[in-house]
């Protein structure tokens, strides 16, 4: 008999119980995944996965420990139990570690105001076909595709849901709706590629096949016959597509785990400019339809909207339970966790200042410099912010794109590079980091 996830993670609360665990909290995970690959106009792939994965965590005082199964019988249940007791006895203790008091838990939150399932019913393999083919139709379209890598079309949905021994009980639904296409143009040494996709979670958002697959050529086509610039320091403007990649390094030195340990580069930066008075960044997990979005964090604690840097100053770090009692502090709901993981800091729906000029505003002013439209590799140092990664993109002469650019390496100091970033208004409104294209001065370029 198919048991609902809300009831096993009753069921695992109670096998905890009777295992001898002092306290424990679980979660179940119940999903459908659908996949369609197509090249050359004909199915490729497909691939449909069913399954619920469930995950215990028990304590015995301060020491923990996690089990995770996708067996759902009793009897795998009782056994996850018994081992996660005798892991927990053998694990040393931890101060830190521990369940929210009852205070601290979320009580009551509106599912539905947050739309974070379609309730139209999933697609049919063959709708899910005819969208992959139109987009590989498209991209085939333009003169000088050679071909397209790949194109693919899925949809998922899952029920999650959190129960503990203190009390917490909530679950809720996500669903998603996808298209994504990869061009090919070029050949031998001199192929390019590059790509479109979109992900939402109404299916009536998506946006069209053709337009995705007509933009995956068009970014793709931009690309061949690449050059290498001069060696030097430029201004360089980081595309939509990557500039959250510059967010993200900030994101991950504020996020708690990293400042616990005292291995980031903004762990004395507490109330300090980190970014342009003009800018700030807020996290807001309460936005309809987006895929960041959740009522509470994976330890029950109820989210709620917060700013994280406010006219450049920085106001916070991103904790759990165990990382806010670590450094003094109280948790931020940002407890994020799968079945086979314990908890740990995460960031929801994050949303960075946009400016008032566009991309192109921004490139003229720049006069020289390079429109960042890929990237490869990273070595950011953790500690002390230094920042090197390989890009690519086009080369800006006289405000306008010139040529294609390829291997070469942007280096420079993220603590210098944020306090200075100029924001265009091109940001995508409804994904998960809604971050413009960022143009960063004086970065050092090694290319011949």
């Amino acid at each position: 008999m198919t048991q609902s996830p809300d009831r096993l993670t009753q069921m695992l609360l109670d096998a905890a119980r009777k295992a001898g665990a002092d306290a424990a909290d679980a979660i179940a995970i119940e999903g459908t995944s659908l996949s369609i690959d197509v090249r050359a106009g004909t199915l490729e792939q497909a691939e449909r996965s069913e399954g619920t994965d469930i995950g215990l965590r028990v304590f015995l005082g301060q020491k923990q420990a996690t089990v995770s199964a996708s067996d759902t019988s009793e009897r795998t249940i009782s056994e996850m139990a018994a081992r996660a007791v005798a892991m927990a006895r053998e694990a040393p203790e931890d101060p830190n570690s521990g369940l929210a008091s009852p205070d601290q838990l979320a009580t009551a939150w509106d599912e539905e105001a947050l739309q974070m399932a379609d309730p139209a019913a999933e697609p049919d393999p063959a709708t899910l076909q005819e969208d992959a083919r139109r987009a590989e139709a498209a991209a085939l379209a333009h003169e000088g595709i050679a071909q397209v890598q790949q194109t693919s079309a899925g949809y998922g949905a899952r029920r999650v849901h959190l129960a503990a021994s203190n009390g917490f009980r909530g679950g809720y639904a996500r669903t998603d709706r996808g298209i994504s296409c990869v061009a090919i143009a070029g050949e031998g040494a001199g192929m390019e590629r590059d790509y479109d996709g979109d992900v939402r979670i109404f299916q009536a958002d998506l946006r069209s096949p053709e337009e995705i697959g007509d933009l995956a050529a068009r970014r793709t086509l931009e690309r061949l016959n690449p050059r290498r610039p001069k060696t030097g320091a430029y201004a360089v403007l980081f595309d939509e597509r990557v500039s959250g990649s510059l967010i993200g390094h900030l994101l991950g030195a504020i996020n708690g785990s990293a400042v616990a340990r005292g291995a980031s580069w903004l762990r004395d930066a507490m109330g300090e400019q980190v970014l342009p008075e003009a800018l700030s960044i807020v996290e807001d997990p309460h936005r309809p339809r987006v895929t960041g979005s959740r009522p509470f964090d994976a330890e029950g604690l109820p989210t709620a909207r917060r700013t994280l840097v406010e006219n450049g100053i920085l106001q916070g770090w991103t904790l759990d339970l165990a990382t806010a009692r670590k450094l003094g502090l109280k948790s931020t709901a940002n407890a994020a966790r799968g079945p086979s993981s314990s908890p740990s800091p995460s960031n929801w729906n994050i949303e960075l200042t946009q400016g008032e000029k566009s991309r192109a505003d921004l490139m003229a002013e720049m006069g020289t410099g390079l429109l960042v439209t890929s990237m490869i590799g990273a070595t950011i140092n953790p500690n002390t912010g230094d920042y090197s990664r390989g890009a690519a993109g086009l080369w800006i002469e006289n405000g306008e794109p010139a040529y294609p650019v390829s291997g070469v390496t942007i280096a420079g100091n993220l603590r210098d590079m944020l306090r200075t970033i100029v924001p265009a208004n091109d940001a995508r409104t409804w994904v998960s980091r809604v971050i413009p294209s960022l143009r960063v001065e004086g970065l050092t370029l090694a290319g011949d």
